[in-house]
């Protein structure tokens, strides 16, 4: 226990909104802590964006004492409670899977050890250790408005070490996306992970494959759009980790791990990084556009060796089995597997310019991106691109009158004019 007068947390760092949760759980008779990330960043002076709370109430009693309250999860149940646009999760103190299964609690693990379905309740210290990370093992309360630490968490901090609590090829096994979430907690806290901890995700990476593309989805979300998308990236192939979030593209950046698809990703990512840190947008459609493209070159050059079809038909079959494929792994939704399309469709109509080409390919929605997608290529190695891109950029830059004249200085693009026929006369 770490007293108030040592740690120097004040709750006006918390949500005002979770701390009117607790007092809630409290008055209704139950105990209640804030736990995790929120208590992690204040001790390492960042603004948490997620304040976590738990409790000894069950799910279903969370329910009855807030009616802004859903349950949701099915692995885990969890309270969410709704404010406006922030919602303070609340989650049951979780317990041993020995547990006794008169007290209806309900635990079920696959042929790997993954835990499929978690809802064990116990005490705060089996909470504490069934908790991932010992970074992620503080909780605060406000009775005494003291931080309790089960597991040494504090001093994790302190060494700058992401360290899993317990056995780690169990916990791996328990949940893999635990090796996803230590190299996340690592680049965003800046720590390094511990020996013990790294030591078996080389050799269960693979475990990955059995964890739903949907989940996996959201993992890789927090991965990219985090502002720490290249360390992440950098980190993930160092692991093995990689191969089960985009097999295709990690088999041929493995045959030329110095090539110009290589350097396209990382250019990518640091762009994507510089963007995130300068508060801009980034669409996950353009992330995924990217880590699709080499794979989709790929198969589109197969197929139309293969099938001896045009260019075009190769592309266009080429794009639905890259997406089909990757959907195996990585549950992209439509509304970002669209945009991808769309860039990638821009990108073998961006070299013809002539008449009113130009011009209409501007407004079509996805144009910037497919514009800064050509840009990418380019800084990444893709010189023979310079030219067009150059040209792009310079028309961009115009008012109206100047792209005309840009256009009409490139002469008439695609061949010889169609003569009109004549129109026959009608009888008289």
């Amino acid at each position: 226990m770490i007293e108030r007068s040592e740690h120097g947390i004040s709750r006006k760092q918390f949500s005002p909104n979770a701390i009117k949760v607790l007092y809630r759980l409290k008055e209704g008779g139950y105990d209640a802590y804030l736990v995790g990330g929120c208590i992690r960043d204040i001790l390492l002076g960042q603004q948490p964006k997620d304040f976590d709370v738990v409790t000894n109430a069950t799910p279903e009693q969370i329910k009855k004492l807030f009616r802004n309250c859903r349950l949701i999860g099915r692995r885990f149940r969890l309270a969410h409670i709704v404010f406006g646009r922030e919602i303070i999760e609340v989650a049951t103190m979780r317990g041993h899977h020995e547990a006794d299964e008169e007290k209806n609690h309900v635990s079920q693990s696959s042929e790997h050890g993954q835990l499929l379905r978690d809802n064990v309740y116990g005490s705060i210290e089996e909470d504490a250790e069934r908790r991932d990370f010992s970074i992620n093992a503080l909780y605060y309360s406000i009775n005494d408005f003291c931080i309790y630490d089960y597991a040494n968490g504090i001093s994790a901090i302190k060494a700058k070490q992401v360290e899993l609590i317990g056995d780690p090829e169990t916990r791996y096994r328990e949940d893999p996306v635990r090796m996803l979430r230590a190299v996340r907690f690592a680049t965003k806290l800046g720590m390094t992970i511990a020996p013990s901890t790294e030591k078996p995700m080389k050799e269960l990476a693979s475990l990955l494959d059995h964890i739903p593309p949907a989940r996996l989805f959201e993992e890789s979300l927090k991965l990219f759009l985090n502002g720490k998308a290249e360390e992440n990236y950098i980190m993930l192939r160092q692991y093995g980790l990689f191969k089960a979030l985009f097999p295709a593209l990690d088999k041929i950046l493995n045959a030329n791990p110095d090539g110009l698809e290589n350097a396209f990703i990382l250019q990518m990512f640091k762009n994507t990084d510089k963007r995130i840190n300068a508060e801009k947008k980034v669409t996950p459609a353009f992330i995924f556009a990217a880590l699709l493209w080499f794979p989709l070159l790929d198969i589109a050059k197969k197929l139309q060796q293969r099938d001896q079809l045009s260019e075009f038909d190769a592309f266009a079959q080429a794009m639905n089995k890259v997406l089909s494929e990757s959907a195996q792994h990585i549950a992209v939704p439509k509304r970002f597997t669209l945009g991808a399309r769309d860039i990638w469709h821009i990108q073998q109509r961006l070299d013809k310019r002539g008449g009113q080409r130009a011009y209409r390919l501007t407004q079509q929605p996805r144009f910037k991106a497919a514009y800064d997608f050509l840009l990418l290529r380019v800084q990444a190695g893709e010189q023979q691109h310079q030219e067009l891109a150059t040209w792009w950029t310079a028309y961009l830059s115009q008012d109206i009158n100047g792209q005309k004249e840009m256009v009409k200085a490139l002469g008439h693009q695609g061949g010889p004019k169609r003569r009109r026929r004549p129109r026959k006369k009608k009888a008289e």
